[in-house]
């Protein structure tokens, strides 16, 4: 791999070796499910477009990886960076505290998508 390749999967994971590992098996996912991935800068994150499936809602973010069908907005890119953050501030417990949050308090009430911001989230408040 390249050094900007590995820099741009360390910047994505924001330098957690769970996030890192986690990145990298999305990325592999991504392409199983015919997605295209691109690596946006300023938001370090991946950005796998072109999916036919494998996601929830309209995308789904695993480690440093939004998984979607369409190319995202900017304010949608803001909001995912930050459950990429959250997943390297919680490692491979995310997707359980994410989801026990998510039962307890569905979409709009859910801290892990307040903390990425409502409205950038296209979240109705």
């Amino acid at each position: 791999m390249e050094q900007s390749n590995w820099q741009n999967l360390r910047a994505a994971s924001r330098g957690s070796i769970q996030s890192l590992i986690v990145t990298v098996k999305a990325l592999l996912y991504a392409r199983l499910w015919g997605g295209k991935f691109t690596f946006v800068p300023g938001d370090n994150i991946y950005v796998a477009t072109g999916m036919r499936g494998g996601f929830a809602r309209g995308g789904t973010t695993i480690g440093g990886v939004f998984l979607t069908r369409r190319v995202p907005s900017s304010a949608l890119l803001r909001h995912e960076a930050i459950h990429a953050d959250q997943w390297a501030r919680y490692g491979l417990t995310f997707p359980v505290r994410y989801f026990w949050e998510e039962v307890r308090n569905p979409h709009a009430k859910n801290k892990f998508e307040i903390e990425a911001g409502l409205r950038d989230g296209g979240y109705s408040q």
